[in-house]
């Protein structure tokens, strides 16, 4: 059966993995199995920023991907960027299988406020939903609400919701009908065999 596969990168604690995997699962309806841990990919490291580049480590998990991986979630407190800007909170292969998302800016403590687990947690939430939304084949929505709304500051996460619009549902629905049509075609072959 496919799944869904998450992993942590560097010291992403259990906790929150496990967390991320029962949001992921409740969302896409997929089965979500963790996967093993990453090192800190220095490979990706920009020594000038400081920080690791999101297109870089895509193209090593595109390498490493599970074959029977619907999608391929990785999470990492690392902070990343594409060189355009200064940072992004993740990445996506649009309507491909790898996405990544960082915590590093999702909590307070990165902005010198006091540490706020829950506000953390649903920032992770919408972003988690949000990269995974790109692989489905989702663009970014006008609708600001939206959870695919593009988000170049932490404000605009908080003030999205935790769902997707209709107009992004209804494309979600139907990529997600299309992937379950083929898992059932290719159980039907299975069982022939």
């Amino acid at each position: 059966m496919r799944k869904v596969y998450v992993s942590p990168v560097g010291a992403v604690g259990g906790e929150m993995m496990t967390m991320i995997a029962r949001h992921v699962s409740e969302l896409f309806g997929f089965e979500v199995e963790r996967y093993t841990s990453f090192p800190e990919p220095d490979y990706a490291l920009d020594g000038r920023r400081m920080q690791y580049s999101s297109t870089l480590i895509l193209q090593n998990l595109a390498q490493v991907c599970p074959p029977d991986a619907v999608r391929f979630l990785v999470v990492t407190g690392a902070d990343l960027f594409i060189p355009m800007v200064t940072f992004v909170y993740g990445q996506a292969q649009l309507s491909g299988r790898v996405a990544i998302v960082s915590l590093a800016r999702m909590a307070q403590e990165f902005y010198g406020l006091r540490a706020n687990k829950e506000l953390m947690i649903r920032r992770m939430r919408k972003e988690v939903a949000h990269e995974l939304g790109h692989t489905f084949g989702l663009v970014h929505c006008r609708d600001r609400s939206c959870l695919m709304s593009l988000s170049t500051e932490i404000p605009q996460i908080d003030v999205k919701s935790d769902d997707f619009c209709r107009s992004c549902w209804t494309v979600l629905e139907e990529e997600l009908m299309k992937l379950r049509k083929e898992r059932k075609k290719n159980k039907v072959v299975e069982l022939r065999r």
